[in-house]
């Protein structure tokens, strides 16, 4: 991967224990190596870490170069509420940039001298171009997504209002078809009922003309005997009438 692919920048607005006034750090993070510049608003201070510088303070400390770069921009990136920062005066103009840290329970100090800049008036002002460089991003990604935000809200009260009435139309639909289906269920009720009177209907008259069949045979029957008896009566009296009247001839005989 090419180097400036990778590299990252950072500004420290860096407010000192026992100071008012913040000074602003400015880090150019490398691969291997770093490059910070510090302005306190009227002078500027540089410290350029070359590979070998870093490569050897990585190796006093056991860690990776990776390692020690990446702790490095955490605490002069972002100010780190647990860490201690001092900015204090060393030889010849130069200052001398410190901040601790916690590593398995023990507290550590690191150290970077930075030498003061021989054009204090640039490095200030590169330093507001960059801050305000970042502050136009930040109002823009700020922008961007408060317009994404509103974008997404308005989906989301499109996909409310379509899902409420999606739901509305099924109700609507259910209630629909539950009412149908009642309306149809009444009519084949109607129907069965109306089979069921017709069929007990049929089975009343059915069982009035087996009655009258019954009541014919019986009379049919009762006729018929009424009829034999009549005649068996006729046939007695029509021998008893002839038994008297030869009976009466053998007594004129005699």
């Amino acid at each position: 991967m090419v180097e400036s692919e990778r590299t990252k920048h950072t500004c420290l607005r860096l407010v000192l224990s026992g100071t008012t006034d913040p000074i602003f750090i400015k880090g150019t993070w490398h691969p291997s190596r770093f490059d910070i510049s510090i302005t306190d608003g009227s002078s500027s201070w540089l410290c350029n870490a070359t590979e070998d510088e870093v490569a050897e303070r990585a190796a006093q400390w056991d860690q990776p170069v990776s390692e020690y770069l990446q702790l490095a921009e955490q605490y002069l990136g972002f100010q780190q509420p647990d860490s201690i920062y001092n900015f204090s005066d060393a030889l010849e103009g130069s200052k001398r940039l410190s901040w601790t840290f916690e590593k398995e329970g023990t507290k550590l100090e690191w150290r970077w001298k930075c030498k003061p800049s021989h054009d204090s008036k640039r490095i200030t002002v590169e330093i507001l171009d960059f801050l305000m460089d970042a502050n136009i991003r930040l109002s823009e990604e700020v922008v961007n997504k408060t317009r994404s935000f509103e974008k997404v809200k308005s989906e989301a009260e499109k996909c409310l209002t379509q899902g409420e009435r999606l739901c509305s139309e099924k109700m609507e639909f259910e209630d629909a078809t539950y009412a149908k289906f009642i309306s149809v269920l009444n009519a084949k009720k109607a129907k069965l009922r109306a089979l069921r009177d017709k069929e007990d209907s049929g089975k009343e008259v059915a069982e009035e003309e087996e009655e009258s069949t019954d009541k014919g045979e019986s009379s049919e029957s009762g006729r018929s005997d009424n009829e034999q008896s009549e005649e068996e009566a006729s046939k007695k009296a029509a021998t008893t009438t002839s038994s008297r009247g030869r009976g009466r001839k053998r007594a004129a005989r005699s």
